[in-house]
């Protein structure tokens, strides 16, 4: 049974897309990296609570599969900011969040930064 599990999840891997723009952040790459932590010997995985590897299973299914976007549509596809999804997309890429960190330093921290010979990590330590 343990196998017709790990094929499940393998098979929910594969489907599930990867956004590129969320490097280190992405929920497929998550998924696909506790997938493997889960089943590390594979089809000869023991699993300690079938039932909640299963439940799991059906929420990320539901998930990935639109469940409840589609059992409760909306009239429109923003939020009460007005915000669109593709902006979504594009503000929470990761280039942009690090262009908006760099914005919210300071001219000195900036300054320091350039001139030090140190690594900004170790600055803050």
């Amino acid at each position: 049974m343990a196998a017709t599990r790990y094929r499940r999840f393998l098979k929910l891997c594969e489907e599930w897309p990867v956004e590129e723009t969320k490097r280190q952040r992405d929920l497929g790459a998550f998924l696909r990296q506790r997938v493997a932590q889960a089943f590390r010997e594979g089809e000869n995985t023991q699993i300690a609570d079938p039932e909640a590897c299963d439940r799991m299973y059906e929420s990320l299914l539901r998930i990935h599969t639109n469940y409840y976007r589609n059992k409760y549509p909306r009239l429109k596809d923003t939020n009460f900011t007005g915000v669109t999804v593709e902006d979504c997309r594009m503000i929470l890429a990761t280039d942009i969040l690090k262009q908006m960190e760099e914005m919210k330093k300071g001219t000195w921290r900036k300054l320091r930064e350039k001139f030090s010979a140190k690594k900004p990590e170790e600055d803050s330590k």
